[in-house]
């Protein structure tokens, strides 16, 4: 079944009536390469359609253990195969974490999302994770880690603490995924995402944008989450900060309203999820964040850094909030 934005439109979408479509690429390209307003309306109104037009989710993202990574994904700063002058730590405290997510459910953010730069969690660490999951939980916050590769009894483990979300991104299409990691494979990544579904849990997954990637990679990766058994309830859609010292320094940055585009075909592919504006919010001006949440982003991360990289402060997004007329998402809503 199908139906038409209007009249005038030769777009046929796949009728979203409470059954889960099945994508294709041609479906996608259609849809992304709507002119801009009618596709921003289309965005808009599914969005309507599942969550409160005028507020947003704030997420607050630590790092809790941070460099040394083994993987060599080519964007990242904490990667041991590259010199970007970031000096590796050990597993942050558990008491320091909660400390931290204190002060982050008083800044209103509703869910917590901690990132350790590992290719996967060792066993030694397990206990400190959990203790950590169960921590935060205790402060009635939603919780959300990213630990790179689980294995299924890593993933019922961290079910068993009451872990919500769990983060595992592909990053960008299978066909240029090569093209930005060679330690890990497409196929690894969905193995993860796997697991985590299968003991239960939420699935965060999303990509980064702004790669030297094609439009088609783009509109693959998108293809590629809403095809996913469940879609992921959450999807992160990162601005590449280019990092000195890693491969993609130098990468020609997206333009900002092909970037729109993306965040609008994940509305209208995903209109369940949550679509996170992630990186890059500091190379976006109020007006390009606009137009994303008019495009159907609805969360952001707040606090002055994510992982490693620069973010917008609070007193920021305050403003922007109140200019136009958004309002925290409170806990439990959507």
């Amino acid at each position: 079944m199908t139906i038409e934005l209007n009249a005038d439109s030769d777009v046929n979408l796949p009728l979203i009536d409470g059954a889960l479509p099945r994508w294709n690429r041609k479906e996608a390209e259609a849809i992304h390469g709507m002119p801009f307003n009618d596709l921003l309306f289309l965005a808009q109104t599914i969005h309507r359609q599942n969550f409160d037009r005028n507020r947003v989710q704030l997420s607050h993202l630590l790092s809790i253990k941070t460099g040394g990574c083994p993987e060599d994904c080519g964007y990242c700063s904490q990667s041991a195969h590259y010199e970007t002058g970031l000096k590796a730590s050990k597993l942050m405290e558990v008491q320091r974490v909660i400390a931290e997510a204190t002060k982050a459910r008083y800044a209103g953010a509703t869910r917590y999302c901690m990132g350790a730069a590992w290719r996967g969690p060792k066993e030694r660490d397990m206990g400190a994770v959990v203790a950590m999951i169960e921590g935060v939980k205790a402060l009635g916050m939603e919780t959300c880690m990213t630990l790179g590769m689980l294995d299924f009894g890593q993933a019922q483990r961290l079910k068993a603490a009451g872990l919500d979300y769990y983060n595992h991104n592909i990053d960008t299409s299978e066909r240029y995924y090569g093209e930005v990691v060679s330690t890990r494979s497409f196929a690894n990544r969905l193995e993860t995402l796997g697991h985590v579904r299968e003991v239960g849990m939420k699935v965060c997954c999303g990509g980064i944008v702004g790669m030297g990637e094609e439009k088609a990679d783009r509109i693959d990766m998108l293809v590629t989450l809403a095809n996913l058994p469940e879609p992921p309830e959450s999807v992160p859609i990162n601005m590449l900060i280019p990092i000195k010292g890693t491969p993609l320094a130098e990468a020609e940055p997206i333009d900002p309203i092909d970037f729109v585009r993306t965040i609008a075909l994940a509305r209208i592919m995903m209109p369940k999820s949550y679509v996170r504006l992630s990186a890059g919010r500091t190379a976006m001006s109020d007006e390009m964040q606009a137009l994303c949440f008019f495009a159907g982003a609805n969360s952001i991360f707040v606090g002055d850094t994510l992982l490693t990289a620069d973010n917008p402060g609070e007193d920021k997004d305050t403003l922007l909030f109140r200019r136009l007329g958004i309002e925290p998402m409170q806990r439990g809503a959507k």
